[in-house]
Formats: structure tokens, C-alpha cells, sequence
């Protein structure tokens, strides 16, 4: 040890060494400069002043020597130590003063930005953030149930001596900073628990001192970083136990902090995991909430209760420990049950209820690379949803499914819908939805290897509750078993709807199921089904595009029986698609005919000569974003896609064949308005200009060509003012889902409509097809907001090409013949038309089509 101490003596000996001869050069260096600016004279003059007060200084230095001698004997062995001891106080105080002036002042950007006093005094509690859509319409609040103030008088006793016994034991007697805890962590090195008191916590939650705006330069070096932050930390807690009582540091304490599960602040917490106000709660309910500060999801009641039990033990016996508890009362409490009342809120309440996912999904991703909260920032989100488009696409999907569903019920009048391939109802269905359910699962580790409770709570036990209904209020109270709320949900048809601007992919209406409250799956963007023959106009697009091909609209190929031979797990088999007629006309039809009537034999024809390769390669360039299976079946919608991606892919065509990425936020603000962020969709060249504008054509043969199978849409009253449309349906097979996009110059809108199961569905094509269910919603979607006077200049024409247009389209048509008609756009042969109580209306009779004009625009209504 000795032998160190001269070690570091000798260190320090040569340091000062090293000081005093630097700073005698310095001294003569700087004496040399003032000579040569400002004279010998002066620098005299300007050096005597300079040693009289050093004289001074000198004087006053010996002055206290002769003081401290007095006490202190100079020529003692501790005296060196004593004057090291001394030095090292009084630079280290120096040191001290000097660290918290760069902090305060942020000086040089060196460790980034502190709370004003005002600030302090003022503390803002976390503010919701507001939703608008682009017309300024608020349509959600993200948490603000959720933080609801609460007062210190509405905080029970109880809860407040868990929180102290467990967080911070000596709350009451420290100022901020509790040195003691401080040392025992460190000694310990935080095996047992840390230094951090309550006003420390609450100072991180109000301040936020370690967001990137609240940073400096050095907090790019991780050790360096932590000390800054602890040390904001620390000097905060200082300044709030200066400025504020225990008893409001607490209550501000209550009202900011996080309890997991959408739960911020007490009053909110209370509401959802015990349905009670906070100052009925008792003493194991107040230790549970305050057991979640620990981790909020690990020793969450509803996802982890053993673990959540454990830890409520633990601050029972903090409390014991700290005398607010006796054992006696510790342990009789420590053996109830882990009891919860969970009732969550809904931040999604409103109109565009399933938007706001994809909101905060944007948002959040936004704010951690920009150094914002969506939950507590107070941020203004403006979307790119147009609030009438939003309300007229809710009711056109309300209108049209509750239509839908009687049609659906009758049609299976007596009958369970979920069925097999050969039409028989699948055994055993509902169990195995109902053993998925978190219903099930809690019961399961309720009661394990008891099978009868779980099926008395199951299917027995009936509960009140209210239900989902096509009624006026949209839901009704009843009285049912779990097991047969399962049973009554899955016999709904659900639906999805979308609109995007193709120009500059504002989305602006998103419809992603019948209601949020009931059915929380997301059928725009969350799920993914075959697109059947919505798929095809990839398709078409590849041989139109694509260099190899260079097909035309006008080009023809014959509808005739096709087959594949391919292997599958090492066994040769051959694939052979059948019309939806299951017949075939063997006509030569042309591109455009046969896209229109949706004939299967073409497009795999065409599938097969292109390459399933490169039809993936041009779908996925277009937009779809899904994996795609190269197989030959790709043409005819083999693969899972969301109805987000496929209307966005269709978006293409309009746009002159730049693909948009969809976008669902136009702008960002702060809390007060100022504009923090704005956001444009990118676009890429996919296709070209040519391609793009016939594929608009072969679009709106859909319409225009006889058995064309969007014909459906000329019944909606929407094509005034010389409006022109595209359009494509698709069916799946055994009718399991029904999809229709429709594509104007300014909206590209799409719909799906199926079962939750694909074994849920209609048994004949003729009412499950997608130009009888889906269509019909985009068509009344599109005959409200034409009648809207605010949405006028979305009604016209498409424009002409701009570009030459060097491939046959204008003069490709033919005789009519009646043997090829159908409106049918199955990928899967329809083995019977079963019996149906609904009788379809005929489809209207096409209006005339207007003859094309010789400078390439497409006539037709």
C-alpha cells in the first residue's frame, strides 16, 4: 500500500512539476505579447498594477495561515494530507459548480437542454394527441381517457404507503436525492435495488431527460450519456422538492405514470383493471398497481397473474417491513387470490375507428425516430382521410352487409355456415374457435385437468352481455354462453373497404370491418385472402408491359381447355382451370373481352407464356407487397393479399403507371399548432405511360364489354358529367370471398366481403360472387359522394394519353355472340346452383357505349 501511495506521489509531484513550468512560459509568453501591443511603458504600468494585487492576494493568503495556525500545526505529520484533503474539497467543489453551469446552460450543446424554472413550476402533465382528417374534423384522441387528473384526496392512504414502503422508504426525509439509498446501491451494485426516489421518477416522467431533444454531444458516449442523465435526474428532483409539497410530488406522480395495458395514471388504471374509482380500492388492489412499476408487462394481472400474485406479495411485505403493514395483516393478505375486474376503455370510439391503428402505427415509428411520444406529446396528427368521404363509406358498408347478411341467414336458414369442400358442415368447428379465445385460455389455467369446469363456464354458464346487431343501435342486450357468442359472431359476413387519391395515394376512406367495438380484426391491411380474379389485370399489365410479349388490347387468344403438368412432393399432376361456367366457348377473344368477362382458360394461358415469375415480379412492382407463390395458378389470385396493397396496386394504371406508396398522415403538429412534420407519398415510374393508359381501357371493358363482369355498377347512379370508370370483380373458390375495385381518374376504391373462415360462405356463385357482394358497396360508396357538391371535380372523363399510343385498342371489337355471355367471375367452377331463398335482380342491360375518338380517349359512360 505504501509503495503505491509514492507511486501516486511522485505521479502528482511531476504533474505539478509539469504545471509550474508551463505556466512560467506561458507568463513570459504572454508578457512578450503585451510588450509588442501595447509597448514597454504600458506593459509596465499594466504589471505593476498586476503585482500590487498579487501583493495583496499574498498578504491576505498569509493572513489566514497565521489563522489556521492557530489550530493547525504545520509541521504535523497529517498536515500534507490535510492540505491535499483541502485542494481536493475545494476543486472538487469548483469541479461540482462548474458541471451543473454546463448542464443549466447547456453550454456548447455539450449535454443538451434543461426545464426552465417556469417549467418547473408550471410542470404540463402528458398531453393525448388529437386526430384530425383533412378537413380539420377531430375524430380521436389517443389516451385521453386515459390520463384523467386525479386529486390527492381521491388517492387512498393505503396505496400512497405502498408506493413509499416500496419505491421510496424514505421519501419523507429526503430532498430529492436520497444519499443513503445512493451508497447502498452502489456498494451493492444494485443487487439491492436502486437509488431512485419517487421525485426522481417523477421527474424522468415529467421532463422526459433522456428524449433526443433533451440531449447534447457528449451524450453520444454510453458512460458519459448515463451520468448526464442521472445527473439532470437528480438536479430536477432538487428543484420539484423546492417547489412543490410531498403531497403534490405524489399526486403528480399518480397522474403521469404508466401501468401497462393503455393505462396511464391512477384513476385510469383503477377504471380498467378493478372497474372501481381509486379511492375504493383496497390494500392488495393498491399493492398490485404499484407491483407494475417494477415492469409493467412482466407482472401484468392479466397476462402474467402468478407473476403479478408474486409481486403484490413483495410490496405487502415492503409495507409490513415499513410498519404501514403488520405481519399479521401482510400475511392474511398475501394468501387471497389475485382478483381483477378488467374493463378496458376505447381509445377507438367514433367514426374511423380501425384507421387509427394504422395512425398510431405511423405515428409511433415517426416519433421514435424524431424524439416524440404519440401518447404524451400532445401531437396534432392530420390524416389524409376526408371526413364525408369516411361517413359515406361506413354508411354504404352498413347499408349494403346488413342487406347482405338477411340474404345470407335465409340462404342458410336452418343451417350452420361453416362447411367443407364437399358441402357438409365441419364437426367440431366452434370448439376448436373457442379453444383459441383468451376466454379459454384463462379457464384452462384455472381449472387444470378439469375438463368439466371449463366446459360449464364454456357452454353452460350463460352470461349478460350486449352483442353486435344490424339493428338501429347496432347492438342488443342478451343472456349467452360463451361458446354460443362464439357460434353467433361467426355467422356474420364481414367486409373491408378502401379509397385512395391514385395520384398522390391519400387514402381517403378506410372501412376495415362492420364495427371496431365487436369485431377488432382489420380486413383492409390486417388480413390477407386470394384476390381470385382481382389478380388478373397483373396479368394482363405483364403482357402488355412487358418487352418479351408486347401484347395489345386488340390481340387474341382462344378460350379452350388448358392444362399444366407440375410436381408436388415428388408426385407428377396436372392442373387444369376451369371457366366459372365449367365450359368453354373456344372463341377467339380479344385481351380486353377476356379480362372483362374474366375467362380463367385465357389468363392461364397467358400466365403460362409470361412466366409465373415475372407476373409476381410485375405484381409486386405495382404494389402488392405480399409473398407470392410462382405457381401456375398465380394469374387466377392463388396467393393471400390485403385489400391495402391490391387497391394500391391498382393505383398504378391511373397514375400514368408511377407507382404511389399509400399514405395515411399528411401533417404533424405540436401542441400548439406549430408544424413539426409533413409527409408526401414516393412515386415511382413501374410500367410505362402506354402501358398504364390501355390498361385503364382493358379496365373499363369491365363495364363496357358484353358479359362483362362489373356491369353491376351501371345500376348505382354515378356516371354523370360524361364519368368514366374500371373496374374488376373477383370470386374465390366456394365463393369465400368477394372482392370489387373500381378505378376512376381520381379514386381507386376496393372492397372485400367474406367470412371470417373461408368455410364460411355462400353456397352458390350467383349470390357469393364478388359483383353481388363487394361491388355493390363500392357502387353505393361512389353514388354518395357524387351526390355530395363538395366532390364535383372527382366526376369526369379519363383524361387523354399523353404519350402516342402505338398499339392497336380502338378498333379491336366484334360481333357480339350471345353464347359468350356471363357476368360470372369465379376462379372456381360452381358445382350447383343449391336451392336459395333470395332471388337475385337481373343485372341492368348496359347503357350504349360512346364510340371512341380518334385522339385516344375511350368513350363509354
Amino acid at each position: 500500500m505504501r509503495e503505491l501511495l509514492d507511486q501516486l506521489r511522485a505521479v502528482w509531484e511531476a504533474i505539478g512539476l509539469f504545471y509550474r513550468r508551463t505556466k512560467r512560459k506561458l507568463a513570459r509568453l504572454v508578457r512578450r505579447g503585451a510588450s509588442a501591443t501595447l509597448g514597454e511603458e504600458r506593459t509596465e504600468q499594466v504589471y505593476e498594477r498586476y503585482n500590487r494585487l498579487k501583493e495583496r492576494r499574498e498578504a491576505l493568503r498569509e493572513r489566514r495561515r497565521e489563522v489556521v495556525g492557530r489550530y493547525i500545526d504545520r509541521e504535523a505529520a497529517y498536515y500534507p494530507y490535510l492540505r491535499r484533503a483541502w485542494h481536493v474539497f475545494t476543486y472538487g467543489l469548483l469541479a461540482t459548480a462548474l458541471y451543473i453551469f454546463v448542464l443549466e446552460t447547456n453550454f456548447l450543446w455539450l449535454t443538451g437542454e434543461m426545464p426552465s424554472i417556469e417549467e418547473l413550476k408550471n410542470p404540463k402533465l402528458n398531453q393525448s394527441s388529437e386526430i384530425y382528417t383533412l378537413d380539420r374534423k377531430l375524430i380521436g384522441k389517443f389516451y385521453t381517457e386515459n390520463r384523467t387528473p386525479i386529486k390527492y384526496e381521491n388517492i387512498p392512504k393505503p396505496l400512497i404507503n405502498a408506493l413509499v414502503a416500496t419505491e421510496d422508504a424514505r421519501f419523507y426525509d429526503h430532498m430529492g436525492i436520497d444519499v443513503r439509498a445512493l451508497g447502498r446501491a452502489a456498494a451493492s451494485f444494485g443487487r439491492d435495488g436502486g437509488g431512485s426516489t419517487i421525485t426522481q421518477q417523477l421527474a424522468k416522467n415529467l421532463f422526459k431527460t433522456r428524449r433526443k431533444n433533451n440531449s447534447g454531444l457528449l451524450n453520444k458516449i454510453p458512460f458519459i450519456r448515463k451520468i448526464i442523465y442521472k445527473s439532470k435526474e437528480w438536479l430536477m428532483a432538487i428543484k420539484l422538492e423546492r417547489n412543490f409539497s410531498k403531497d403534490e410530488i405524489i399526486t403528480y406522480y399518480f397522474n403521469t405514470v404508466d401501468f401497462g395495458s393503455n393505462a396511464f395514471g391512477l384513476k385510469t388504471a383503477a377504471r380498467i383493471f378493478f372497474n372501481k374509482a381509486p379511492d375504493s380500492l383496497n390494500v392488495q388492489e393498491g399493492a398490485v398497481l404499484v407491483g407494475l412499476q417494477k415492469a409493467t408487462t412482466s407482472y401484468n394481472p392479466l397476462r402474467n397473474p402468478d407473476r403479478s400474485r408474486e409481486r403484490r406479495n413483495v410490496v405487502l411485505g415492503q409495507m409490513a417491513k415499513y410498519k404501514y403493514l403488520t405481519k399479521a395483516e401482510a400475511d392474511s393478505i398475501m394468501q387471497l387470490p389475485l382478483r381483477t375486474d378488467y374493463t378496458p376503455e376505447n381509445p377507438y370510439a367514433g367514426p374511423a375507428s380501425y384507421l387509427k391503428n394504422a395512425v398510431m402505427d405511423f405515428v409511433k415509428k415517426w416519433g421514435d425516430e424524431n424524439g416524440y411520444d404519440l401518447y404524451t406529446d400532445g401531437l396534432r396528427i392530420v390524416t389524409t382521410i376526408d371526413s364525408r368521404m369516411q361517413t359515406y363509406a361506413e354508411e354504404a358498408t352498413a347499408e349494403k352487409m346488413k342487406t347482405l347478411q338477411r340474404t345470407f341467414d335465409n340462404h342458410w336458414r336452418g343451417r350452420n355456415p361453416w362447411i367443407d369442400e364437399e358441402g357438409n358442415e365441419i364437426p367440431g368447428f366452434i370448439d376448436s374457435v373457442a379453444k383459441r379465445t383468451d376466454r379459454y385460455r384463462s379457464l384452462a389455467r384455472r381449472f387444470r385437468d378439469q375438463p368439466d369446469s371449463i366446459n360449464y363456464y364454456m357452454k353452460e354458464k350463460k352470461f349478460k352481455m350486449k352483442v353486435f346487431d344490424w339493428g338501429e343501435k347496432g347492438e342488443r342486450e342478451t343472456e349467452m354462453t360463451p361458446y354460443d357468442s362464439i357460434a353467433y359472431y361467426k355467422r356474420f359476413l364481414q367486409a373491408g373497404m378502401v379509397a385512395m387519391d391514385p395520384h398522390n395515394g391519400h387514402i381517403r376512406a378506410w372501412v376495415g370491418g362492420l364495427d371496431y367495438d365487436y369485431f377488432k380484426y382489420d380486413h383492409v391491411k390486417q388480413g390477407r385472402r386470394q384476390p381470385g380474379s382481382t389478380f388478373k389485370p397483373f396479368v394482363y399489365c405483364a403482357a402488355i408491359d412487358d418487352a418479351n410479349s408486347n401484347l395489345s388490347p386488340c390481340d387474341r387468344i382462344r378460350d379452350k381447355p388448358f392444362q399444366k403438368e407440375y410436381r408436388e412432393n415428388g408426385e407428377d399432376k396436372v392442373w387444369e382451370p376451369k371457366n366459372s361456367t365449367g365450359s368453354f366457348s373456344y372463341s377467339n377473344m380479344t385481351l380486353r373481352r377476356a379480362m372483362a368477362r374474366s375467362i380463367n382458360s385465357i389468363t392461364a394461358q397467358l400466365t403460362d407464356d409470361i412466366g409465373p415469375e415475372k407476373v409476381a415480379a410485375y405484381a409486386h412492382k405495382l404494389g402488392i407487397k405480399s409473398r407470392l407463390a410462382a405457381v401456375p395458378s398465380i394469374g387466377l389470385g392463388s396467393s393471400d393479399v390485403s385489400l391495402y396493397e391490391l387497391v394500391n396496386a391498382y393505383c398504378t394504371f391511373p397514375n400514368g403507371g408511377q407507382h404511389v406508396d399509400p399514405l395515411i398522415v399528411d401533417s404533424i403538429e405540436d401542441r400548439n399548432g406549430n408544424p413539426i412534420a409533413k409527409f408526401t407519398a414516393n412515386q415511382e415510374r413501374v410500367i410505362s405511360e402506354e402501358s398504364a393508359f390501355l390498361m385503364m381501357f382493358m379496365l373499363q371493358g369491365g363495364l363496357q364489354e358484353p358479359g362483362g363482369t362489373s356491369q353491376n355498377l351501371w345500376s348505382f347512379n354515378i356516371f354523370k358529367n360524361n364519368h368514366q370508370m374500371g373496374g374488376k370483380t373477383g370470386t374465390t373458390s366456394n365463393n369465400s370471398d368477394g372482392w370489387f375495385v373500381g378505378v376512376s381518374d381520381k379514386l381507386v376504391i376496393g372492397a372485400w366481403v367474406g367470412g371470417d373462415d373461408r368455410s364460411i360462405h355462400f353456397r352458390s356463385t350467383d349470390l357469393g360472387e364478388g359483383a353481388k357482394t363487394a361491388l355493390p358497396i363500392v357502387g353505393r360508396f361512389l353514388e354518395k359522394v357524387y351526390a355530395d357538391k363538395a366532390f364535383k371535380d372527382l366526376q369526369g372523363p379519363f383524361p387523354k394519353p399523353s404519350v402516342p399510343i402505338t398499339k392497336e385498342y380502338l378498333n379491336c371489337s366484334y360481333d357480339y355472340d350471345e353464347s359468350e355471355s356471363t357476368d360470372a367471375d369465379s376462379t372456381d367452377v360452381d358445382p350447383s346452383l343449391l336451392d336459395s331463398t333470395f332471388t337475385p335482380t337481373p343485372a341492368p342491360t348496359p347503357e350504349p357505349v360512346a364510340p371512341p375518338d380518334t385522339t385516344g380517349s375511350t368513350g363509354g359512360r
